[in-house]
């Protein structure tokens, strides 16, 4: 039991703790007169992923690689399955798919080149190079050319730095806000994997297991929480556009900061299901976003049960 309090203690202090710091963030970069674009780019679409990035960042740091690489791939996992399906069921999802079709086809990428660099069974320090690199490069092709080309993805970003609202607050505010949300994050993390890794031995579980689902669903709640305003706005782009900025920033960034730190070996069901398992999901989200267009709340259903099947076979047949 006190494992498990361990555990949604660390959540709901990672989840005020990232709260706290978007909000803070936010509030400052519009005092400062930082465009909309950049601040829906870097701290809305990332900032939903700073819970995952102290968790798995502490994680490498502490040896604790299965977390540090199941949260992020599980968190990818969830954001799709889990939260895009309660988005539909909130309401039918209709997006242009102009607007998301990059940053699709950059989450798909991204899984690609995951694949491809752990392909070795480790995400050693070069690996980790790539993957930061490439998040590089992508924010600079992104900023330029919503900047200084025409392009509908710039207005989605401009809505997401809109979505969270944030009235003029005063500088005190400001520093209170960004360094509460730091401290809130990094002693949640300590706590959470304090619960997570009790867990684990408790119920003789892989921390691979742990990670990849109550670990990676904990961590998730800041993107479930805007997507979920977005869907009940029916903003439905910046519901999903939030979701595959976060994809993006796990892969390449979390998991580039985290390896850097210290290489990471890759556990071997990962290897062997849960990577696939992301990048099929990251397949269907890009062949909805190009096709149809429309996830109704019976595919929203399917979502959501597809994430039921993912989380049984983990706790089942995938548990050693």
């Amino acid at each position: 039991m006190l494992n498990i309090l361990f555990l949604f203690t660390g959540i709901a202090l990672l989840t005020i703790g990232g709260e706290a710091l978007i909000r803070g963030s936010l509030a400052a970069a519009r005092r400062l007169g930082v465009s909309p674009l950049l601040s829906g780019i870097v701290i809305v679409g990332f900032g939903t992923s700073a819970p995952e990035l102290v968790v798995s960042v502490n994680a490498a740091i502490e040896g604790k690689p299965d977390i540090a690489i199941g949260n992020v791939v599980g968190s990818n996992i969830s954001n799709i399955l889990l939260i895009l399906g309660i988005c539909a069921l909130i309401t039918p999802l209709t997006v242009k798919p102009l607007v998301l079709k990059r940053d699709a086809a950059t989450v798909v990428a991204a899984s690609i080149l995951f694949l491809i660099l752990v392909g070795g069974s480790a995400l050693g320090r070069a690996d980790a190079a790539i993957l930061l690199a490439a998040l590089f490069a992508y924010l600079i092709w992104a900023y330029w050319s919503e900047s200084f080309h025409a392009s509908p993805a710039g207005e989605l970003h401009r809505a997401e730095s809109k979505e969270i609202s944030v009235d003029s607050k005063s500088t005190l505010w400001i520093v209170f806000a960004i360094g509460l949300g730091l401290l809130l994050l990094i002693g949640g993390s300590q706590v959470l994997l304090i619960g997570a890794i009790g867990i684990a031995e408790h119920y003789n579980v892989p921390e691979a297991v742990i990670g990849l689902t109550l670990v990676a669903v904990g961590t998730s709640l800041p993107e479930l929480s805007i997507s979920v305003i977005a869907a009940v706005r029916r903003h439905a782009d910046v519901a999903i556009g939030n979701i595959l900025g976060s994809n993006i920033f796990n892969l390449l960034g979390i998991l580039g900061v985290s390896a850097l730190l210290q290489p990471l070996p890759v556990h071997a069901r990962i290897l062997q299901f849960d990577q696939w398992v992301m990048l099929g999901t990251s397949l269907i989200l890009l062949l909805f976003l190009y096709t149809q267009r429309h996830l109704s709340r019976l595919e929203g259903g399917m979502l959501l049960i597809g994430y039921g099947i993912y989380v049984w076979l983990s706790f089942t047949l995938f548990r050693g």
